[in-house]
């Protein structure tokens, strides 16, 4: 379900080489198309607390995702595609991302399509497989549909999108958005639309090991019943440092969403979905996390690096009488040549994914609900 291995290696090097024939050649573009094919296949072991029938058997073990990676670059248009297949029960076959890209200068690209919306720690605000909190509110590796600039300079970084919706599936006049996808979007009766994002970021210290940042995100909610336009926005403050085999993060995010919902329909929650199921999110919350890790290399046989981690996310609703939410990560990434294996103990506190109940663990919760645990072991092989 969650992945943290990319490949921008190919990304890195095709840039550079475009850059070079464009400047030495700047009437001539690049002729000769390139093409790099990826994928991966992962397998999951889970044994989660809440489930009785599972631990008297000792945890399941099974298929997780199959995935197919595409790159491509033909005459300064470049490419990037991920399409990926999971069983029915977690929305079986999606595209995770797809667009098309131009690279102005060494410094500048657009990307137009299905891509990552510019929002708080990227690529992930977390280490572990599971993610962080901000995950499940659809504000951490989200993609949606629409265009995004971006420059990369030595010391500044910014990006601004605009994004003319989440993935649409259905193209009906008052479809519901589906919530087959890889991120959380809105679903149910509203739909998110024409929204735009500015994030921001200075780089300081040595190799530019320290990452300050903003980002600032607002757009409209479509309800299909009212056919009146809601809003929602967020803000996010964040940190990243990398200081030899360590690395912290620490963020802040505060969201607001105002459905214009039916008369008699409660605007104190939104659904959100992803995965071929949905859930109720409290529409307005402040959220706070760490993560931290440490590499240790080894030589192991294929073993070549442990990265040790710990991630920490708390939920802080502010509807009167719901219920925080909590979740918290130990787990350790094993490295071996192409194989990547995620060993982790996640715990939560009336989260949806564990334990408790799933529909309104991250709305109003449940005041007498108990700390639930899953372990878990997630193996991929990346090509």
């Amino acid at each position: 379900m969650l992945d943290k291995v990319t490949h921008i290696q190919f990304r890195k090097s095709l840039c550079f080489a475009l850059l070079a024939l464009l400047l030495a050649f700047p009437i001539m573009a690049q002729e000769k198309p390139e093409l790099k094919i990826g994928g991966a296949l992962r397998f999951n072991y889970n044994l989660s607390s809440w489930k009785e029938g599972q631990k008297k058997r000792g945890g399941d073990f099974g298929y997780d995702m199959f995935r197919i990676n595409v790159e491509a670059a033909y005459k300064g248009i470049f490419l990037n595609a991920e399409y990926r297949l999971y069983s029915n029960d977690f929305g079986g076959g999606f595209l995770k991302q797809g667009w098309v890209g131009y690279y102005f200068n060494e410094l500048d690209q657009i990307h137009i399509g299905l891509t990552q919306v510019p929002f708080g720690i990227q690529q992930y605000n977390s280490h572990n497989w599971f993610f962080n909190l901000s995950y499940y509110m659809g504000l951490e590796d989200d993609h949606d549909m629409g265009v995004k600039y971006i420059h990369a300079g030595e010391k500044f970084e910014y990006q601004l999108a605009f994004f003319k919706n989440a993935e649409e599936l259905r193209f009906g006049n008052n479809s519901e958005t589906s919530p087959n996808r890889y991120s959380y979007d809105i679903t149910g009766r509203n739909k998110e639309v024409n929204q735009f994002n500015g994030k921001f970021i200075y780089k300081f210290g040595i190799d530019s090991a320290s990452r300050l940042g903003i980002s600032m995100e607002y757009g409209g909610l479509y309800n299909l019943d009212t056919e009146e336009m809601g809003d929602h926005k967020a803000f996010a403050a964040h940190y990243e440092i990398t200081k030899g085999k360590w690395s912290g993060k620490a963020q802040f995010i505060t969201a607001s969403h105002n459905p214009a919902n039916a008369e008699g329909e409660a605007t104190e929650v939104v659904k959100m979905g992803a995965y071929g199921a949905s859930y109720e999110v409290a529409s307005d919350f402040n959220m706070y996390s760490m993560a931290i890790s440490r590499n240790v290399p080894v030589n192991l046989g294929p073993v070549s690096n442990l990265q040790f981690y710990n991630d920490f996310g708390f939920m802080q609703k502010k509807a009167s009488g719901f219920t925080d939410s909590y979740m918290n990560v130990t787990g350790v990434l094993v490295s071996a040549g192409s194989l990547y294996m995620y060993i982790d103990y996640a715990a939560g506190y009336n989260h949806s994914w564990l334990g408790g109940n799933f529909v309104d663990d991250f709305s109003k919760g449940d005041p007498d609900a108990k700390w639930e645990a899953r372990f878990n072991i997630n193996i991929g092989y990346y090509f």
